[in-house]
């Protein structure tokens, strides 16, 4: 099945997802872009689908061509106060906020959304799957925050974040155990089955 251009065709139509709500650690990352109406793409789909070389490969061309993309990230400590849906959310705005052109329409994977600025709006489940500019923002969203959790894994190589990106593993986990948490890590979170006192 082929993606769709557009929900609502003949505006200025955004898409946005976000990558890491499941995590452990790291921030919660969000990307919003707004495509060309020719854009097409035959290798595009949501993220989770691709592989990681194939999410890299798409990554430049989403950049290349579409009319205006940015990225929001929401830190662990935010995520702590105020939630994980509520992180994702601001996520979101956050990166819609930050695109070169105002959107007129939003479209957003998933069923919930908080109002941006009177902005209309509408929540697609699996969206990501279905039209173009959300599967564009998921690659965006991914790709991003899987750069960010190899760097930091760089500084903390006990938790294998280069290849878990922060995801509940086995092996993240026997990192929690062994070596405690760090600062990255979402304190509100069940971070061990047993969920011992950690901090």
């Amino acid at each position: 099945m082929s993606l769709k251009s557009f929900f609502k065709a003949g505006c200025i139509e955004v898409g946005t997802d976000e990558a890491g709500r499941g995590c452990l650690a790291g921030p919660v990352v969000a990307a919003a872009v707004i495509l060309p109406s020719n854009f097409s793409h035959e290798l595009l789909n949501d993220s989770k689908k691709l592989t990681e070389k194939q999410r890299h490969f798409l990554r430049p061309i989403i950049e290349k061509e579409a009319l205006a993309w940015a990225i929001g990230y929401v830190w662990q400590e935010e995520i702590d106060e105020i939630n994980i849906l509520q992180a994702s959310l601001l996520a979101m705005h956050q990166s819609i906020s930050k695109l070169d052109i105002v959107p007129e329409h939003i479209i957003v994977d998933g069923n919930k959304f908080n109002d941006y600025k009177k902005i209309p709006h509408e929540t697609i489940i699996k969206g990501d799957g279905k039209y173009l500019s959300i599967a564009a923002a998921s690659v965006l969203a991914k790709t991003y925050r899987d750069d960010y959790m190899e760097k930091i894994h760089l500084d903390f190589p006990n938790y294998a974040w280069d290849r878990n990106k922060g995801y509940p593993t086995k092996v993240h986990r026997q990192g929690i155990r062994d070596h405690g948490i760090t600062k990255h890590h979402r304190k509100t979170f069940r971070l061990l089955p047993e969920q011992y006192k950690l901090f």
